[in-house]
């Protein structure tokens, strides 16, 4: 069950629709909603920056981008009450919203996102905000298309399956929604090459573990020429899925802030939720 899930808070138009599918999600599960606004800057830092001699900042910069984050946990607080969201609280963090999104997760169970949306600053600038806060994060990251407007995730459930810690961290992640899940699939993509990994039947351990929950699962092997990233969205088309979850994967330590190749096609081309671990 997620009991706290929080909801990135911001004046964008993709806010509304990952609201709504916050919104399902804690009335579904009896959970607390957090909204979560942010200057986008701390204070210390907005004062140093006022400091340089290249940099003038008026003496209120602060107190408008607080304003602004007020003006945002407004608007969250008339759809969260909109909507019926039974439990809620507006926050306001002082910080980009990488950094703010990282330590909220700590007391999360779920962090709902939007694609598209700029991690923040420093390296953060090189990567989307999901795809940071999902290589980042110690929770799942729950990823609503713009424009998105079905809440329902207890349909199909697509699983793109690698037998990988991260594969294995997203389903974890992802228990509470395939439990209630009408049918799991269990997308296995070119898995000869990784005999050592998956075993004698591709899927099927995974497949008796979730059986072993009450899920009702079934193993999909593809074999696929096209890269793996459209072969899932393909699979997860053709199957009216609702959901899509996988792990996310970062390149080395020294450009961990860069999702790799797979886990970037999915965020930019999917068009179902996507829910993601580390």
């Amino acid at each position: 069950m997620y009991k706290t899930i929080v909801v990135h808070v911001d004046d964008s138009p993709q806010f509304k629709p990952r609201l709504a599918m916050a919104a399902a999600l804690a009335s579904a599960h009896g959970g607390h909603l957090v909204g979560s606004a942010v200057t986008g800057i701390t204070q210390h830092d907005f004062v140093m920056l006022g400091t340089s001699p290249l940099m003038a900042l008026p003496d209120d910069g602060f107190d408008v981008l607080r304003s602004s984050a007020g003006d945002q946990l407004l608007g969250f607080a008339t759809e969260a009450g909109r909507l019926g969201v039974a439990s809620w609280e507006q926050r306001m963090i002082e910080d980009d919203a990488a950094n703010a999104l990282l330590l909220e997760s700590r007391y999360a169970d779920l962090l709902v996102l939007s694609p598209g949306t700029p991690a923040g600053s420093r390296l953060r600038l090189t990567a989307d905000l999901p795809e940071y806060v999902a290589l980042h994060s110690a929770r799942p990251v729950l990823v609503v298309p713009p424009d998105h407007a079905d809440t329902d995730l207890a349909g199909t459930i697509v699983i793109g399956w690698d037998a990988g810690m991260e594969a294995t961290r997203a389903v974890a992640g992802a228990l509470p929604l395939l439990l209630r899940a009408r049918s799991v699939l269990v997308a296995v993509v070119n898995p000869d090459g990784m005999a050592g990994r998956h075993g004698e039947q591709p899927g099927a351990d995974l497949a008796t573990y979730l059986a072993r929950h009450g899920a009702t699962v079934e193993i999909v092997p593809e074999h696929s020429n096209a890269p793996v990233a459209a072969t899932l969205v393909g699979l997860a088309r053709d199957a009216g899925a609702n959901l899509l979850v996988t792990g996310i994967y970062g390149h080395s330590r020294y450009r961990e802030w860069f999702a790799g190749g797979v886990s970037r096609d999915l965020l930019k081309n999917v068009s179902v939720p996507l829910l993601l671990a580390h």
